[in-house]
């Protein structure tokens, strides 16, 4: 078993107002992403990955966008599921948020 406590974890900056921090198995991936700059003008660009993915949004409002789909609004308590190879991203409208991902299999990117 692996721990990752919070006070300890030193998070990576992924781009300016962007935190991540991981951990991860041989066939799991759970990731939390802090945003702060909100709201943002426009949406980050669409990307896909083979991953599977679901999000859960643990602080804050995003717009998420989807591939062939409307957008949607998600708020503190909402999930999403995205499919392998599925285009997607999001928009923050709050002033920050915390999303917690979860990847199958883990993305070798992140590492």
């Amino acid at each position: 078993m692996t721990f990752l406590k919070a006070a300890d974890a030193v998070p990576a900056i992924v781009k300016p107002g962007i935190k991540r921090r991981l951990l991860y198995t041989e066939n799991l991936m759970m990731v939390t992403i802090e945003f702060e700059g909100g709201p943002w003008a426009e949406p980050d660009p669409l990307h896909h990955h083979v991953h599977e993915q679901i999000t859960y949004v643990a602080e804050g409002e995003v717009l998420f966008f989807s591939e062939g789909q409307p957008h949607q609004v998600l708020k503190k308590g909402d999930m999403v599921s995205i499919p392998s190879q599925r285009k997607h991203a999001i928009q923050l409208i709050s002033a920050k948020a915390i999303l917690v991902d979860s990847f199958n299999p883990p993305r070798e990117d992140f590492l």
